[in-house]
């Protein structure tokens, strides 16, 4: 089946419920992202993806780490749309070109508590939560608190469910995202 059985919506077009959600994000960016429009097919996904969005931004992980923990996700799911947005995020937040670029490429930070929060992020995905004591213990032993385990949990869930959904839709790269563009190692 063709991905245009997904309509890329309008605040017009796009189901009632999936209005208001729609006017805020456009409000909050002066635009409406491809994905958005995408994602307002199901009103309740939207809301939901930016409501565990807004509550991951609130953790205590600050915005390098919050970035370290999307990238992760996103390079792993192979989600071309949310490597390039989170790669401009983290320029934003001052990430250096070398973080952002072993980020985008999966390769070893610089960082040592940095790199462990990747590494930790991956072993949340490649054992689907049940993250063997050694990695545990090489997170915690790096700096982090068991709470920020719970973020990084935290973290993969939110940017889970957009990966996913960005793919299953084929959601295009907004304009403004061109120079951050990225395509998975073949």
């Amino acid at each position: 089946m063709s991905r245009q059985v997904f309509t890329a919506h309008t605040t017009d077009t796009a189901p009632t419920a999936a209005r208001p959600t729609m006017a805020g994000v456009h409000r909050k960016l002066g635009h409406l992202p491809g994905a958005v429009a995408l994602m307002a097919e199901s009103p309740e996904l939207l809301k939901g993806f930016l409501t565990a969005n807004a509550v991951f931004e609130a953790t205590d992980l600050d915005p390098v780490e919050r970035e370290v923990v999307v990238l992760t996700v996103a390079t792993r799911n192979e989600c071309h749309l949310c490597v390039a947005m989170h790669s401009a995020a983290l320029a934003r937040h001052d990430g250096t070109p070398e973080l952002i670029e072993a980020l985008r490429t999966g390769a070893k930070l610089s960082d040592p508590r940095l790199e462990a929060l990747r590494r930790f992020t991956l072993a949340v995905l490649d054992h689907r939560g049940a993250v063997p004591d050694d990695e545990l213990d090489a997170f915690l032993a790096a700096g982090w608190l068991p709470r920020h385990a719970l973020d990084v949990v935290l973290g993969v869930g939110t940017y889970t469910i957009s990966t996913f959904a960005n793919r299953l839709t084929d959601a295009p790269l907004d304009p403004p995202l061109a120079a951050y563009a990225w395509e998975p190692a073949a």
